[in-house]
């Protein structure tokens, strides 16, 4: 009998290692420990970074093979077969159309581009592409998350009635705080396309497609220190907290808040739905667990068997994604290690990946329209 079809190493360029540059390579790295066989091996080959002294850098950390400042030697390289795009958002666009162009798998960091006209530009550019892509949208990843989705899949919330949903963060509640990147909308800053692309992609996930959204946002300070001279003040314009309600195709009415200006919290991904049969909930900061309310149960005698339940989900990946093992507490990382496996998955076997680039240009859209709503200051249509 023929043996299974060995697949040649997967040469990856990684553009972009700051700390999701590195998050990824991580995730290449330790993927045969996570899953057992993995899905195809892979070769850390080129890396790419703005400044030579940390491209040599990065290459020397995990020994890739080269490293550049000059990002179509990865993305124009016959050596390269995967290509991670962890750049600054505004910095997508051309190297998503060189890798397309390239026929390169692409593997791409949130948001998929840093405005509407760039990503309608790769949806069309998809049109003739036959490699595989998929967008870092790692909190589908979660045991608890992949968990809902199935009950959601099942029937379990009924005819979903309403949401909510937030991504919390405190980092840009200090006056202080130098301005990077993410401060300044031509680089494609702002929360909305921060940490609001995540949040809005598993509603998307767990509920479908949006029609409408209204949304009101707030700059907390005008000018911040500059990155490079603590002493000097730069002028911000890109919102640090953003509150959007939105409607479902299906007509569940809810909101989504996108904040930096949390103080007191971490890393706070909280989402809950609310349907005619059930309801659930999750908390990121609390990952172990997914909330489930079922409404069928009789309430009767004195509550009868109603009440909120904790699923506990923690580290059960489906095989052969086991290791270290089901009953251990899960981890930040973990869901970027499972998220990636997705990726390799759709490589070795040559299916389509979701979420796709077509996933990040859906997501696209609702941010877009939600800086539109901020402006006009009404509901906008999707």
């Amino acid at each position: 009998m023929p043996g299974k079809r060995i697949m040649p190493p997967l040469r990856v360029g990684i553009l972009g290692f700051g700390f999701i540059g590195k998050v990824h390579a991580y995730a290449y790295r330790n993927m045969a420990l996570y899953y057992d066989p993995a899905p195809v091996q892979t070769r850390l080959l080129g890396v790419c970074t703005s400044r030579r002294e940390t491209a040599e850098a990065a290459r020397d950390l995990l020994g890739f093979d080269f490293a550049t400042t000059n990002w179509r030697e990865i993305t124009e390289s016959p050596d390269i077969d995967a290509v991670n795009i962890c750049t600054p958002n505004s910095l997508h666009i051309e190297p998503l159309l060189s890798a397309i162009a390239n026929g390169k798998h692409i593997y791409c960091e949130k948001p998929l581009t840093a405005g509407p006209d760039e990503a309608h530009r790769v949806v069309t550019a998809l049109r003739n592409y036959r490699g595989a892509h998929q967008m870092t949208f790692n909190y589908r990843f979660i045991p608890a998350t992949l968990r809902a989705k199935q009950l959601v899949e099942a029937g379990f919330l009924g005819e979903p009635l309403s949401f909510r949903a937030a991504y919390l963060h405190s980092g840009s509640a200090d006056p202080n705080a130098p301005a990077k990147w993410k401060f300044f909308r031509k680089w494609g800053g702002g929360v909305i396309y921060d940490i609001g692309s995540h949040v809005l992609d598993l509603l998307c996930h767990l509920l479908g497609e949006f029609s409408e959204i209204f949304c009101t946002t707030k700059t907390a300070f005008a000018e911040r220190p500059s990155l490079e001279d603590r002493t000097k003040r730069v002028t911000v314009d890109a919102e640090d907290h953003a509150l959007m309600l939105l409607r479902t195709r299906s007509g569940a009415l809810g909101t989504v808040e996108a904040s930096k200006l949390a103080t007191g919290t971490e890393d706070e991904l909280r989402c809950e739905i609310h349907g005619t049969r059930g309801a659930l909930r999750f908390n990121l900061m609390d990952p172990n667990w997914l909330e489930a309310y079922d409404a069928t149960l009789p309430d009767q005698p004195i509550g009868g068997e109603r009440g909120w339940k904790r699923i506990a989900t923690v580290h059960c990946y489906p095989s052969p994604g086991g290791w270290p093992g089901p009953k251990f507490a899960v981890g930040w990382i973990r869901s970027h290690v499972a998220c990636l496996h997705n990726f390799l998955c759709a490589i070795a076997a040559g299916t389509k990946a979701e979420p796709g680039l077509e996933a990040g240009a859906r997501v696209q859209e609702i941010m877009d329209a939600a800086h539109e709503s901020d402006r006009t200051r009404r509901w906008v249509a999707l």
